[in-house]
């Protein structure tokens, strides 16, 4: 059975703007939105981007979630949007979807394991693909990322993974101190138990996105399904890390990494935390061979050690059931001959990541100020402050816009390689490669 249905703004959404004089050249397609991801790509609306969306999806939960998120964009009292979706649900969505190719720009989010072979069917059709990370969870794909990835060049289409953690300021800046010479030094290469790169990434089952409590499927806990820590959030880490110590450059994976050892321990999931999360009442079959005494040994958890040309990295990947304060938070220690530059977050009561600078030479305050001041054309009103020994790099509050807002970063950056897909950068797809080359073997 194929059931087909338009939204009317007036029932679902809020009233409908104007008509505008002429659809925009991009439209976008969103393809079963089983990740909340998927709404927060649509929380603002975008001058590139027609207004109208065609949503493929069978008709559940997972798509009843995504209607009520992007109505709530639409009748909120401050800016709302006013998308419009074209929802088409089958028994088939992603036959239907290449069948009918209403759009050129497909999102994909939410389950993992099926989300490579989706990628390769869209690009062959000519879509430009946008989908959220993992691409892949398993190794034995690696053969299928570096197919879509070509397939995409030849046919001049843009394919890109959302990392959004890239647009956080922090980071950013992480990486501008960790790039210049005279604050940094050199990588300070380290040992298997003093690594010259550690990175930490705690997130949480239950939060709140765009207002609303998340309730995730049942899916979300099968890593069967979805993956591993390491493989799904654990990317953005890597990612951080290849990104910030050797900015813009190529990555050979095959020869310049070499993962160490690897370790992984389940989060304990009672059965009344599991329906308070998913609605379910019980456990769903799927997970059967992971529940132990009526409680579910969620493997969500990772450690990995590895080398990148040399310099040893260590990342810890972690859930946790609910943040006692504040959010989810990342933490990085780049290690340099001159310097530490570190990301720090949790340390105090606000929870929000600050930036520090450790010196190992009497020159790197200088140097740190003189940074600062090139930096202001990007970020005016920077600054530097002495805490003890270290220095905290003073951000102001305007650049510090939140996760949710990084997603409509990415969408607007990407929106300049559908445009001219020859502009992605060359060091793009070898990044991509050697990020899930440590994801998915991390977890082997």
């Amino acid at each position: 059975m194929k059931i087909r249905f338009l939204i009317p703004a007036i029932t679902l959404l809020a009233l409908a703007l104007p008509a505008q004089k002429k659809f925009m050249q991009s439209k976008l397609i969103i393809f079963d939105p089983g990740h909340f991801h998927a709404t927060l790509l649509q929380k603002d609306m975008y001058p590139w981007l027609d207004k109208r969306v065609t949503v493929y999806a069978p008709l559940g939960p997972d798509l009843l979630d995504y209607l009520n998120r992007v109505s709530l964009f639409n009748s909120r009292a401050d800016h709302p949007t006013h998308w419009e979706l074209d929802v088409r649900t089958s028994a088939d969505p992603m036959a239907a979807m290449l069948r009918e190719h209403p759009g050129n720009i497909v999102v994909f989010t939410g389950r993992n394991r099926a989300k490579i072979n989706r990628i390769l069917a869209a690009l062959k059709a000519g879509l430009h693909v946008l989908a959220d990370k993992p691409w892949i969870i398993t190794s034995a794909d690696m053969p299928k990322l570096e197919q879509a990835l070509k397939l995409a060049a030849q046919k001049n289409l843009a394919a890109y993974d959302i990392m959004t953690e890239r647009y956080e300021v922090t980071s950013e800046l992480q990486r501008e101190f960790v790039s210049d010479p005279h604050v940094f030094g050199k990588p300070f290469p380290g040992g298997i138990h003093n690594p010259g790169i550690r990175a930490r990434s705690v997130h949480h089952i239950m939060k709140t996105v765009a207002g609303v409590p998340l309730k995730r499927p049942s899916w979300f806990f099968d890593i069967a399904e979805y993956g591993d820590g390491l493989a799904d959030v654990g990317t953005h880490v890597v990612d951080l890390v290849q990104w910030t110590v050797f900015p813009d450059q190529p990555i050979d994976y095959r020869k310049e990494i070499f993962i160490l050892h690897g370790n992984r321990w389940p989060l304990k999931m009672t059965r009344e935390q599991f329906t308070r999360v998913t609605g379910e009442p019980e456990f769903t079959p799927a997970l059967a061979s992971y529940v132990h005494g009526g409680v579910l040994d969620y493997y969500c958890n990772n450690s990995v050690a590895y080398t990148l040309r040399g310099i040893h990295v260590e990342l810890e990947i972690v859930w946790n059931w609910e943040a006692a304060q504040g959010g989810d938070i990342y933490e990085a220690s780049f290690r340099g001959t001159h310097s530490k530059v570190e990301i720090r977050q949790g340390n105090d009561e606000s929870f929000v990541p600050e930036l520090y600078i450790v010196p190992m030479s009497n020159d790197v305050a200088a140097a740190v100020d003189r940074r600062v001041a090139a930096l202001q054309s990007r970020w005016p009103g920077l600054g530097v402050v002495k805490s003890g020994e270290e220095l905290r790099i003073v951000v102001p509050s305007k650049f510090r816009v939140g996760h949710e807002a990084h997603f409509g970063q990415v969408t607007n950056h990407f929106m300049d390689y559908v445009t001219s897909p020859k502009s992605m950068p060359s060091w793009e797809t070898p990044y991509m490669l050697a990020k899930y080359f440590v994801s998915t073997k991390g977890v082997e």
